[in-house]
């Protein structure tokens, strides 16, 4: 499930970057790699697990697919959240810079 969410916010952020200029100068690129990244950590982590334990990997239980799916979401909403904060230190439109002078 971790797998399966992190591949799907990534193809969705890739598309994203892809089809927009916009997107591309609000650093998408970053993000990008980070949700490539940790979806290649978790397809190694799936292979270990199928290798380990072999066909009982595809009948997991619904507890254990509710954990995997809080942990996605959270590795999801913590890449979110340090794009944001990576966005809002760089400032790449300029917009906090303008708030924070018209404020002066």
């Amino acid at each position: 499930m971790t797998l399966l969410i992190t591949v799907f916010a990534a193809v969705t952020v890739t598309l994203i970057w892809y089809a927009s200029e916009k997107a591309r100068k609000l650093m998408t690129g970053p993000l990008c790699l980070a949700f490539w990244g940790s979806s290649l950590m978790w397809l190694v982590d799936a292979v270990m697990e199928y290798i380990e334990n072999g066909a009982e990997f595809f009948s997991p239980s619904g507890k254990d697919m509710l954990n995997d799916a809080f942990l996605g979401i959270s590795v999801v909403a913590l890449a979110l959240t340090v794009w944001v904060i990576a966005l809002l230190v760089k400032d790449p439109g300029g917009v906090v810079r303008k708030r924070l002078k018209k404020h002066d």
